[in-house]
Parts: C-alpha cells; structure tokens; sequence
C-alpha cells in the first residue's frame, strides 16, 4: 500500500510540472537531409573490426583521442581539446565596451561581452552492417563541441566564466576529409547514400 501511495504522489508532482521541451525539437529540418548525407558513407568490407580500426586511426591522425570503444556494436567516441579564442570576438568585445563607457554615466556601467576560451570538440562514430551477410557497412559520424565563456559584465550584472554550449559542426571539408582518409586506410571506396 506504501508503494501505491508513493507512485500516486510522485504522479501528482509529476502532473504540476511544466513541459519544458520545445515542440520544434524533434521536426526535421530542410538541413537535415543535407547533414545526414554529410555524416554517413557506405563501405564493402567483411570485416568490421578493420572498419573500426582504421577509423580510430583516422581519427587519432586527426588529432583526436579515443576515449571509448564497443566494438560489439560498432561504437567510437574520440575527443580533442582546443583553444576557442577568435580574433573578432576580442575585438567585438573591445569595440562594446569603449561604446558603452558612456553608460557609467548612467551609473549602469560598460557591457564586456563573455567570449569563447576554450572548447572540446568530439567525434561519435557508428558502424552498423547493411545485409545479412555483414559484407556493407554504413559508417555515421557526427562532430559537435562544447565551449565554455570567459566572464562578462552588463550593467552591474557580472557575468561569471564557465558558462558553456554545445554546437554540431556541420563543415563538410570537416567530414570530406574523415571519409576520404577512412577510404584511404581501409583500401576501399566510400559511397554516398
């Protein structure tokens, strides 16, 4: 009875909350054919662990580390990190500040705009098979990174460092580069779906 009870209370808080996830969240885009064409090559191979040795080759190449493996199922996930500091952005932040010094006036003070120190960029890789046989592969990879701000300030708001967001890099230089050295490493000639 104490389980019913429970359950029934967590349902009652759970029914005062709010949906917080926007409906546009799970639609697709008219990029996102365009994207997935970008992340995903087929391969002739029957040998996956080859597959998924040349891509964690190809991704240290690049300059990325692999942090995790499954080769049951496929699975690499690599990981590099990077300064995120861009010319512009110090400028941008430089020409903000000196044109806001007027609202000190206003007591509110200059606006310093945060700006991007640092940044991890990863890989996630996924090889699954096509065919009964295990003969074709589909090789998916997605590159994203995170970065975290410097501080800021807006008026007498201070802005703290460590603020941080995650973006898809949707370079295709970036992905042609991945497969065209895949394709090299493994002997074999990717084709586009």
């Amino acid at each position: 009875m104490r389980g019913g009870a429970a359950l029934a209370g967590l349902l009652a808080l759970t029914g005062c909350t709010t949906q917080t996830q926007p409906t546009e969240m799970f639609q697709l885009t008219p990029e996102s054919a365009i994207n997935r064409a970008m992340q995903i090559r087929m391969f002739e191979t029957p040998n996956e662990r080859d597959l998924l040795s040349a891509s964690a080759a190809v991704l240290q190449d690049l300059g990325f580390q692999i942090e995790e493996s499954v080769r049951e199922v496929g699975f690499l996930r690599a990981t590099k990190e990077r300064s995120a500091r861009e010319y512009g952005q110090d400028l941008t932040r430089f020409t903000v500040a000196i044109g806001s010094a007027p609202l000190a006036l206003f007591r509110s003070g200059p606006i310093v705009l945060p700006v991007d120190l640092h940044q991890k960029i990863a890989a996630t890789l996924i090889a699954r098979p096509l065919n009964p046989d295990a003969s074709r592969y589909e090789v998916r990879i997605m590159f994203y990174r995170v970065v975290w701000k410097g501080d800021g300030v807006i008026g007498q708001t201070a802005i703290a460092p460590g603020a941080q967001y995650m973006e898809m890099l949707r370079d295709p230089v970036l992905y042609q580069t991945f497969f065209a050295k895949l394709s090299k490493a493994v002997f074999l000639e990717a084709f586009t779906l």
